[in-house]
């Protein structure tokens, strides 16, 4: 219907974003309902989200055109951007946007370079900064849950960790339960990604690429490993994010310092 309305490529794609957001307000208001108050953050995440991809559009449309070595910045922009965001769903964590950032700069950024350096992520601009932001996206919610879980599960055992510590326990050993437990509900989205992989879903990537001449076979082998670097960077990032967040909520004298 919208493609009769709107010949025009852009005011469709402008319609097409107009309707999709209202979806989004419309599920706002009946979370509402149930007094559950989400709309001014949907409304603003709607608004920033459309500005934010349209901005990167044009800044793309530059880069492309310019040497390889830009790509670096662009990535590392995003990492920074992403510590950021990942760090807002924490404050109540000491030091959270510190640990976002060096967690999923350590994470994405290593699996990142050792693929473009293997090889298996083309050098160009074109392939480097669409892949090594779907790998940052990733290794950014992986962070986010990881440390919101670490929270939860630390406030929700205030006590017992308190008692380990009194008697005697060192403070890494006395959060190790809330560690795992972070780790492991960190990575469910990516497991799942892994599994249903062909089956529930078929990534924009797989189609982009057979559109545009690949071989159906590659297309899919090679979705495959962009999907296996997502899993690798997540579970990477999880790991520092868990590790370095673990030494933050203990002061010098062994106490702890984040309460429910």
């Amino acid at each position: 219907m919208l493609k009769h309305l709107f010949p025009n490529e852009l005011d469709l794609g402008l319609a097409q974003a107009g309707v999709s957001g209202l979806l989004a307000i419309i599920l706002s208001m009946i979370a509402r309902r149930r007094r559950i108050h989400i709309e001014w953050e949907t409304v603003i995440a709607l608004i920033r989200g459309l500005a934010q991809i349209v901005a990167v559009g044009f800044v793309l449309v530059l880069m492309l055109k310019g040497p390889q070595w830009t790509s670096a910045f662009m990535l590392s922009a995003m990492v920074l951007a992403a510590g950021a965001t990942s760090a807002r769903r924490t404050k109540t964590i000491p030091g959270s946007f510190a640990v976002s950032f060096w967690s999923i700069l350590l994470g994405s950024g290593s699996v990142i370079a050792v693929m473009t350096w293997a090889g298996v992520i083309d050098g160009a601009i074109t392939s480097t900064v669409p892949i090594g932001s779907m790998i940052i996206a990733n290794a950014m919610n992986t962070n986010a849950l990881a440390l919101e879980r670490f929270r939860s599960e630390v406030e929700s055992h205030i006590g017992e960790i308190e008692s380990a510590l009194a008697l005697g326990a060192a403070p890494d050993m006395s959060v190790s339960s809330e560690v795992e437990k972070s780790f492991s509900a960190s990575l469910i989205p990516a497991l799942n990604n892994l599994r249903s992989l062909g089956l529930v879903w078929i990534p924009g990537l797989m189609a982009g690429m057979v559109l545009s001449g690949s071989s159906p076979l590659y297309a899919a082998i090679y979705q495959f490993v962009v999907i296996a670097m997502i899993f690798g960077s997540s579970g990477l990032t999880a790991l520092i994010g868990t590790s370095l967040i673990r030494k933050r909520i203990f002061t010098s004298a062994e106490q702890l310092v984040l309460v429910r």
